[in-house]
């Protein structure tokens, strides 16, 4: 079972406001070359992957980048 909290680890308080970073950050992480995509990226070349060992490697690479 999973209990959700909206709360953060850090109190964090914004002075100035920065769109753009923030545009910025968040492509890095569901943009086209962000972690997101990479993971999905990889896992999905290892279906075409004929030696067990090159389908092993991706799988894990793809692991590793969904957890970041």
């Amino acid at each position: 079972m999973w209990i959700y909290e909206k709360k953060l680890e850090f109190p964090v308080k914004i002075k100035n406001k920065n769109p753009q970073l923030g545009k910025l950050i968040l492509t890095q992480y569901g943009g086209p070359n962000g972690e997101l995509g990479a993971a999905i990226r990889y896992l999905s070349q290892r279906f075409t992957m004929i030696t067990p060992e090159a389908k092993a490697i991706l799988n894990d690479i793809g692991t590793e980048e969904l957890a970041h």
